[in-house]
């Protein structure tokens, strides 16, 4: 299933289908698409942010890849219906609680960090962002007051249930790798972070005693990520902490538009996208960086379709295509020369054959 979007989601997504579609041939596979219409765009011919008719679809595939929702035209804060409820809206329907984000700065592109080559390298976190809870699901409002003022509310409600889930897949996923594990919460200020620490601390010392468990605040967190990003492995923590958290550590390999991330559930299609969003500065002007695009694809072929060694295969292309020295325009510094959306996957492509 390909869902484009708004902004630069098309551009990326069809540069997506050709690699896709190359793979296909490589390894004798048959892959079909389907494209629906979610975000902006849907509110335009549909009034609607996310068809049903996009939520049935999605249901019936073995996966789904998304390029970008929103922009300029969607952003009137007193819009009845807004591009971003779409993107809520189908993790909720589709259960996918918990957002894998890689941050392993390739070290072609080390140079290409606002951080020093010494910081950065060696940096391999994997987090794990709690997707359908927290306070972007939480009761909200805004109401006028006798005085005629206003006054707008948005509530961070977690039950055991929802901690003990994503907590579980983040310390499974350490045991694989360098067995150390941090959460990462607000519990000197905030009663739902105190559940996090309770029901994760439970869970660690109980189940998982082989790992290294710690904890850290989040606004030490922020701090450390661009100080010592290195001494971190596992990562999990709630939805909006994690929403910025993970966008922060996109500064370490030097650009958005070089990290994928996966939306998981307990069972279903699985959602894969690149982080970066919908970049309406750039949209249409054919320079958007399609890597991040094509190494969600490499991660939807690894977890929802079972295959490995396709996945590999892109993921080996584009370091192959970097090590060559070719750069998107977010890569180069300026006044070097850089290579357009096609044509940087046209790079890739040709790696793979």
């Amino acid at each position: 299933m390909l869902l484009p979007g708004d902004g630069i989601g098309p551009e990326i997504i069809s540069q997506a289908q050709r690699v896709l579609e190359v793979i296909a041939q490589k390894f004798g596979h048959s892959f079909s698409f389907t494209t629906c219409k979610i975000g902006g765009i849907a509110i335009d011919e549909t009034g609607d942010p996310l068809p049903q008719a996009t939520i049935d679809a999605c249901r019936q595939s073995d996966a789904i890849l998304l390029g970008a929702v929103g922009g300029p035209k969607w952003d009137d804060p007193s819009a009845k219906t807004r591009p971003e409820v779409g993107l809520l809206k189908i993790r909720k329907e589709l259960g996918l609680f918990a957002n894998l984000r890689p941050i392993a700065p390739l070290k072609e592109l080390l140079d290409s960090s606002p951080l020093k080559r010494e910081i950065v390298e060696g940096t391999d976190i994997l987090f794990f962002r709690e997707l359908t809870g927290g306070i972007y699901f939480g009761p909200s409002g805004c109401e006028t007051l006798a005085d005629g003022s206003q006054r707008a509310f948005s509530t961070m409600v977690y039950e055991t249930h929802e901690v003990e889930r994503i907590f579980r897949l983040a310390a499974d996923a350490a045991r694989l790798r360098r067995k150390k594990l941090t959460m990462v919460d607000k519990a000197n200020v905030l009663e739902a972070s105190r559940l996090w620490r309770r029901v994760c601390g439970k869970i660690a010392k109980e189940e998982y005693p082989e790992l290294e468990y710690e904890v850290v605040l989040v606004d030490a967190m922020a701090m450390h990520l661009i100080s010592r990003p290195t001494s971190f492995d596992v990562v999990v923590t709630s939805n909006m902490f994690g929403d910025i958290l993970t966008d922060e550590a996109s500064m370490l390999p030097g650009s958005l538009g070089m990290l994928p991330s996966a939306s998981l559930g307990a069972s279903g299609p699985g959602l894969y996208e690149p982080i970066h969003g919908r970049a309406p500065d750039i949209a249409g002007k054919g320079i958007a960086n399609p890597l991040a695009t094509l190494l969600a694809s490499a991660m939807m072929l690894r977890h929802s379709c079972s295959l490995e060694e396709e996945a590999k295969a892109i993921e080996h292309a584009v370091q192959q295509v970097l090590a060559a020295g070719h750069r998107t325009a977010d890569l180069v510094r300026r006044g070097e020369a850089s290579l357009g959306t096609v044509a940087i996957t046209d790079k890739v492509i040709a790696a793979l054959k």
